[in-house]
């Protein structure tokens, strides 16, 4: 059901008008950090009855958006037993998808050696499909965590190789529930890191004609990827020298010297240099060779460590990555991101480091007194489990400080519709607005396709001169939040709900076609209507201004006919999916 467009415009500027004047004004915006709860305490634990809300923003912390069955069924299993659940599902994987919608030659490039417009935005297409409907939802969402991490970006040269991204986002995938240090050996060895961070074919020195490696991907991957620039305590918080200053953990002597380490790689199945046209087909999807004529055999210093002249280039490897591993900085610098993923954008520093020592011990108790973990140090089932059920994610008192809560992510608010309205298929290869949605006139993020290595926006970026930055309070997520985005989103949402999004033909039939009639059954009365959206798209929370506003504009809405109960139900889930109340996921 298709609805004018002039409506899609209305409803656009109600909504935006909703969103702003409940930011504004008379509203519960502001900070109260001198009277807010000690953050380091216990916060009390919840009730032990799972109320449908509770099942709701729980569904919206671990997966793509809670939908309707899920929350039903939540509240029959409870957290832990869906969490194990979840942990035992076999990864959703995507190369094979991809390379399934090659041409039959397997090749994705024409004869001018541009990329084929249909195979092009394959890996896009899987992961919006993959991210809708998979069952393994949580380690869908732990996947995409660590992409805003372990960052590669097909707004590069890797836009032209579908097949590279997807083998990458497998490798995430199938590691989001393995250790830490396996994942960065992967990666490291990934076609895709090593063509986005320019270490392939990276060569040993030659002071003959001054070449000397590169060194991107050292200097990402303490920076980006494991220790971050300064020391932290276990709690996240930087450590103070006797100067007062922060101490810095490398300079560019330790990155020259990683830099040697990571020579010697070139795709798999050919030779050093070989042509690119002539590469085998898997060598983009198949991990690293090494070179060790291209390597540098010299000795290698970083970090306090000395690798010996003469070591080949995977030992060298072995022995850099081991040793970042073991750096204490690794806890809480990863832990402190999924955090913010997750849960909240500026954790209290406990939480920080209760998440840490899951991570260094490689294992957390659930309340019930089960187990999650290898005992490995870096085993990321323990560390997604004390990220979930940590009291500050679980207890009360922690949401009710303003200072808790975290921007949903542009992308999670899509596909948390797309599930709540159980649209008909998540096939995405005709669906236009889809193919990148990294413009702030659309949602501002795509999946796997940050500006930078830096991902979206910095973990510790802190929006200047709002409350925000008053209170000091890390909000990432307003780093690409401005004028533009603003309206963009709700432009965005609405042209799905209304379905006037634009498409190409499809032989299969029109996608993402949602299902409203399970609100459309209840809209002729504003309230109920506004009861059910709240309690899957907010959780409860929508407070008595947002809903009376929405109310009001529902309620002008004709209820005489099916047609009018549906557009009443499409109109609620875009003003309630633009409120505040959706927009901070508390």
């Amino acid at each position: 059901m298709r609805h004018s467009e002039t409506l899609c415009l209305g409803a656009v500027g109600l909504s935006l008008a909703l969103m702003l004047g409940a930011c504004g004004g008379g509203g519960s915006s502001g900070t109260a950090v001198d009277s807010a709860p000690d953050p380091d305490s216990q916060p009390s634990p919840p009730a032990e009855t799972l109320a449908d809300t509770e099942a709701a923003r729980f569904l919206s912390q671990a997966t793509f958006g809670p939908t309707p069955s899920e929350v039903d069924r939540l509240m029959d299993l409870g957290l832990e037993a869906w969490f194990l659940e979840q942990l035992a599902l076999p990864p959703s994987l995507h190369l094979r998808t991809v390379l399934d919608g090659f041409p039959t030659d397997g090749q994705f490039l024409d004869g001018a050696g541009a990329p084929i417009p249909e195979v092009v935005f394959l890996a896009s297409d899987s992961l919006w499909r993959t991210y809708i409907e998979a069952p393994d939802q949580l380690r869908q969402r732990m996947a995409f965590a660590l992409s805003q991490i372990l960052v590669i970006s097909a707004d590069s040269r890797l836009g032209r190789t579908p097949q590279t991204v997807a083998h990458y986002a497998d490798l995430l995938t199938s590691g989001a529930f393995g250790n830490y240090r396996d994942l960065l050996h992967a990666v490291t060895y990934s076609p895709a890191m090593a063509v986005y961070l320019t270490y392939l074919r990276n060569e040993k020195a030659d002071p003959n004609t001054g070449r000397v490696p590169d060194e991107n991907y050292a200097r990402e991957i303490l920076q980006l990827f494991t220790t971050g620039l300064v020391a932290l305590n276990d709690d996240g918080t930087p450590v103070i020298g006797s100067d007062g200053g922060q101490q810095e953990l490398f300079d560019n002597a330790d990155i020259t010297g990683l830099a040697k380490v990571f020579t010697g790689l070139s795709f798999t199945g050919a030779g050093f240099r070989q042509p690119i046209a002539l590469l085998p087909e898997e060598a983009y999807y198949s991990p690293l060779t090494m070179f060790d004529n291209f390597h540098t055999l010299e000795e290698k210093h970083f970090l306090s460590t000395t690798i010996p002249a003469g070591t080949g280039g995977d030992e060298s490897i072995r022995i850099a990555l081991d040793t970042i591993f073991a750096h204490p900085n690794l806890g809480p610098f990863i832990g402190r991101q999924l955090i913010q993923r997750f849960v909240t954008s500026d954790p209290a520093d406990g939480y920080v480091r209760r998440v840490a020592e899951a991570f260094d011990g490689g294992v957390y108790p659930l309340p019930s007194g089960t187990f999650v973990g290898s005992g490995d140090r870096g085993d990321l089932s323990a560390v997604i489990a004390a990220v979930l059920f940590d009291p500050e994610a679980r207890g009360f008192d922690a949401r009710l400080r303003e200072t808790f809560g975290k921007l949903r992510e542009p992308v999670l608010r899509f596909t948390h519709w797309a599930r709540a309205f159980t649209v008909n298929s998540a096939a995405a290869a005709n669906q236009l607005a889809l193919r990148n949605t990294g413009g702030s006139d659309a949602l501002g993020q795509h999946p796997y396709r940050s500006p930078s290595v830096f991902n979206f926006y910095r973990p510790g970026y802190v929006a200047a001169g709002g409350l925000t930055a008053e209170a000091g309070l890390t909000a990432p997520e307003l780093q690409i939040t401005n004028a533009t985005s603003i309206v963009g989103y709700p432009n965005f949402i609405t042209q799905f709900a209304l379905e006037l999004q634009p498409q190409t033909p499809s032989p299969t039939g029109a996608t993402f076609v949602p299902d409203y009639s399970r609100y459309a059954a209840v809209a002729g009365n504003s309230e109920a209507l506004l009861d059910a959206m709240d309690q899957l798209l907010t959780h409860g929370t929508l407070q008595s201004e947002s809903r009376d506003r929405i109310v009001q504009i529902v309620s002008a809405i004709g209820a005489d006919d099916p047609e009018g109960l549906d557009l009443r139900a499409r109109v609620a889930s875009i003003l309630v999916m633009t409120s505040p109340e959706y927009i901070v996921l508390r």
